[in-house]
Order: C-alpha cells, then sequence, then structure tokens
C-alpha cells in the first residue's frame, strides 16, 4: 500500500514537471512568458483539463514547497546593503501604492453595498502581489537591475513585510462574541506583537548565526536546502 502512494505521487510530479517542459518553452518562443506556460500547463493536466489531477490540494505541498524554494534563491542574490540602500523606495513607493490601491478598492466596494471591514479585507487581499510571478517576469526581461524593476522589487518587499500585521489586523477586525469582544480583541493584538517580536528575535539570534555557519561551507545547495 506504501509502495502505491509513492509511487502516485512520483508520477504526479513527473506529470507535472513534463507539462512544464512542454508549455514553458513554447510559450517562451510565443514571447508571452513561462509564467503563463506554467499556469496554462496546469490548467490543462488539472481538474478542468485532461483531470489528471482531481484533487489539487494532493499537491498543494509541492508547489507550496516549490515557491518557499525559489523565494528563497532569490533571496540570496539580494545583498543586505543593496536592500538598506532601497529603503527609501521600499517605505516611500510601497507605503503609497498599498495606500492609494487599498483606498480606491475599499470605496469600490463600498459602492457594491459591502460593509467597510468586508471592503477592507477584500482591497488589502487584491492589493497584495504574488512576488514569485512577478520576480520570475523580471528575471526573464532582465529588468530586476534597472531602475523600474527597483521600483517593482521595493514594492513587492514591503508587501512582503505588510502580511503579518495584515494578517494581525484582520484577525482585529473579525466579529467576536459581545461579552468577550474586549479581551478577545486585545489578546488578538497581543498575539500578532508576540509573534513579530518572536520572528524578530529569532531571526537575529538563531537564523543568522545558523546561516552565517552554513555559509562557511560555501555549498549553495547547503544553504537552499535550509530554507
Amino acid at each position: 500500500m506504501a509502495t502505491e502512494v509513492v509511487s502516485s505521487d512520483l508520477i504526479k510530479v513527473v506529470a507535472l514537471l513534463g507539462a512544464a517542459v512542454v508549455a514553458v518553452p513554447l510559450f517562451r518562443r510565443l514571447g508571452l512568458g513561462s509564467v503563463l506556460g506554467y499556469l496554462a500547463a496546469g490548467l490543462v493536466i488539472g481538474p478542468f483539463g485532461f483531470g489528471w489531477f482531481s484533487d489539487p490540494q494532493s499537491i498543494l505541498h509541492v508547489a507550496e514547497l516549490g515557491v518557499v524554494m525559489f523565494l528563497f534563491v532569490i533571496g540570496l542574490e539580494m545583498q543586505p546593503s543593496h536592500l538598506w540602500s532601497l529603503r527609501r523606495q521600499i517605505f516611500g513607493l510601497g507605503t503609497l501604492q498599498i495606500a492609494a490601491c487599498t483606498i480606491a478598492l475599499t470605496g469600490v466596494g463600498l459602492l457594491f453595498g459591502f460593509r467597510l471591514p468586508v471592503a477592507f479585507v477584500g482591497a488589502a487581499g487584491f492589493v497584495l502581489t504574488s512576488t514569485a510571478i512577478v520576480m520570475q517576469l523580471l528575471g526573464e526581461r532582465g529588468d530586476i537591475a534597472l531602475p523600474r524593476g527597483q521600483k517593482i522589487v521595493s514594492i513587492l518587499l514591503f508587501e512582503d513585510l505588510l502580511i503579518v500585521p495584515l494578517l494581525a489586523l484582520v484577525a482585529f477586525m473579525s466579529p467576536v462574541i459581545p461579552e468577550h469582544a474586549d479581551g478577545s480583541r486585545w489578546l488578538t493584538i497581543g498575539i500578532g506583537v508576540a509573534s513579530l517580536a518572536g520572528l524578530t528575535a529569532a531571526g537575529i539570534w538563531l537564523l543568522n548565526p545558523l546561516f552565517r555557519v552554513l555559509a562557511a561551507a560555501k555549498a549553495r545547495e547547503v544553504m537552499t536546502a535550509a530554507a
């Protein structure tokens, strides 16, 4: 039984890779980019195409692992000094883009009759961009090192930094039982603040020493595996 499960998972992975091998070169030759090729391959072999994957949740962990590995490799290529030089663009352009788009989309939601919390949460969700997809497109076009590419990267970084506070804000805005409203909201705020503090402390005192040890090995694959 275990062997059959492993074989089934292996066949799914091979099918995914095979579809990508066929679709991506074709779409790049057509000038449509590799990202659209990956999406088209997924549609063709997915439940709305040939139906090779009737349960998308069964391969979700593989997709998530691929995104994590891709973003980690991107992080290895970014120097902290370079990121520090982009701080004005990250917090300036990033704040401007998030604020302007969120306000505009929240207004659209209100015009359609949604309540303010619902309109705001929906707008905030639409504002966030997929870093993996955009970075892939920038890399293919060779725009990452250009000024316009640096501005786009800055906005993406600010959006990534905003995810945790945004999730905490959504939890704070969620409806709660009236008699426990105050306690639940303050508990949510406390959990959010403690989580941010814990992540920051772990990054400074745990991850940095760990990656210094791994970097001393001078093996790129070890750094990628540590993701």
